[in-house]
């Protein structure tokens, strides 16, 4: 019996996915929540080098992700050169500087307060390699057509999800960053007017001396509401 049908004139294959019993289950979904919990946010960063073919399979995991209609939304831009992550983090700061100092509420910084964060961002000269995000609203269609993507901030959302998971699965370390605006990156990167910056990641080891805030996540309780 063949594995491929036709369905409307699409090619569809057949799926087959691994199942376990309940008790496989339930430990498998804890052994990954409980790896999974000790995932942080890192800001001390090591220099030491990561081999490119790991960025590259952490890329193409997060580019296994759903996305609306399979448009596939995003690029990765992945940055080593040191001289281009000294334009990004001079860029950055620049942003975060006047972000800290005009506009954020007083509220705003009191809840970044306990992560003891300010406009410096060494970790984007220091971390082996920056991961740049770019959603893509649109695509060109090959007689100059602008199509429609769909959903794009959410498969975008999906992605980095994934990206993040593969770090911590690859035992490195990343921070989201999000300077406010990020439109410098487009310049700096020479992007292309359909796609704009997303998420900005750092990835590499922790520093040999790194410190995270003592934090506790919410409990099942907080974040879950069963019908039952």
């Amino acid at each position: 019996m063949s594995s491929l049908k036709k369905i409307n004139g699409y090619s569809f294959t057949q799926y087959n996915k691994v199942t376990y019993n309940p008790a496989e289950m339930r430990k498998r979904a804890n052994d990954f929540y409980e790896w999974m919990d000790e995932r942080r946010t890192v800001r001390d960063f090591s220099d030491k080098a990561i081999p490119k073919a790991v960025i590259e399979n952490l890329i193409l995991t997060a580019s296994s992700a759903p996305s609306g209609a399979h448009k596939q939304p995003w690029t990765f831009c992945v940055v080593s050169d040191a001289l281009l992550k000294k334009q990004i983090r001079q860029a950055a700061e620049a942003e975060e500087k006047e972000s800290y100092r005009n506009r954020m509420s007083e509220e705003w910084l009191q809840d970044l307060a306990p992560l003891q964060t300010d406009w410096q961002k060494p970790f984007l000269e220091t971390a082996p390699y920056l991961i740049i995000v770019f959603k893509r609203s649109y695509e060109y269609t090959p007689d100059g057509h602008k199509h429609q993507n769909y959903y794009v901030t959410e498969s975008c959302g999906l992605a980095c999800g994934f990206l993040l998971a593969a770090i911590h699965h690859a035992g490195l370390v990343a921070l989201t960053h999000t300077p406010s605006p990020m439109n410098f990156l487009l310049q700096l990167l020479k992007r292309p007017e359909n796609e704009k910056p997303f998420l900005l990641i750092p990835v590499g080891y922790p520093a040999e001396e790194c410190f995270v805030p003592v934090l506790k996540r919410k409990s099942l309780e907080e974040v879950a509401v069963w019908y039952e």
